[in-house]
């Protein structure tokens, strides 16, 4: 083979080698432009609650051994809104269906709990409670009037900052209901009025079965308007 012939063919090898490299390292670029998609990428972590208004309400309940866990802070939109709550685990009494509570609800509904209810129920019934029963704290919902809910205005429920209590089950086995119990007459009735009295010294606002009928069957117990508010 001569000689121009022989540099011809490794020139020609050599750019087909050079094209190959090129062809890899377009094909290579490509790949690590692809966008990553939203389901790869890491969740961002939930935003809890760091205010000093809410580590000193907790540094309350660490103090009055009240076990509980802070909840992530949820803006639900339309007024709705779980800000600087938590969540009830040990009161010393059980409590069914607490959900998300503002901290100073839930330290004012432990305190009711363990000085007004526990003592009441052993003054004038002669026995200890071992479950009181709710119908919740928070609800996206407006206020409830006499004719249903009031429209445009948010209650302390949508907030977070309301609980609303129903029932007291007894270690005898008695169970005292709002609604049951409210219009009886005796130690039955004298213990609703006493610890609904505690109440009013305790929440802002405190509405009862005396109040309208929508609360025919539970206290409704709140942190929010300028106190004083017991019916």
């Amino acid at each position: 083979m001569a000689a121009w012939e022989t540099i011809s063919t490794f020139v020609r090898l050599a750019a087909l080698g050079a094209l190959a490299g090129l062809t890899a390292c377009a094909d290579h670029s490509i790949v690590h432009k692809r966008p990553v998609s939203s389901a790869s990428r890491p969740a961002r972590p939930p935003v809890m609650p760091s205010s000093q208004s809410f580590r000193m309400c907790t540094a309350r309940l660490d103090a009055a051994q009240v076990r509980y866990s802070p909840l992530p802070n949820e803006d639900k939109g339309g007024g709705c809104a779980i800000i600087d709550t938590i969540r009830l685990l040990d009161i010393g009494t059980p409590t069914a269906n607490l959900g998300a509570m503002t901290c100073p609800l839930a330290s004012t509904f432990a305190g009711w709990v363990r000085y007004a209810v526990r003592p009441a129920a052993r003054l004038y019934l002669g026995s200890e409670v071992v479950r009181i029963d709710t119908f919740g704290t928070y609800a996206c919902r407006d206020v409830r009037g006499s004719g249903g809910t009031v429209a445009g205005k948010r209650s302390e429920h949508a907030r977070a900052n309301a609980v609303d209590i129903a029932a007291f089950v007894l270690a005898d086995g008695r169970r005292i209901s709002l609604l049951n119990d409210w219009n009886m007459t005796g130690p039955t009735a004298q213990f609703l009025r006493r610890i609904r009295e505690s109440a009013c010294k305790r929440f802002p606002t405190v509405l009862s079965p005396d109040y309208n009928a929508a609360h025919r069957d539970h206290f409704h117990f709140d942190m929010g308007g300028k106190g004083g508010y017991c019916r």
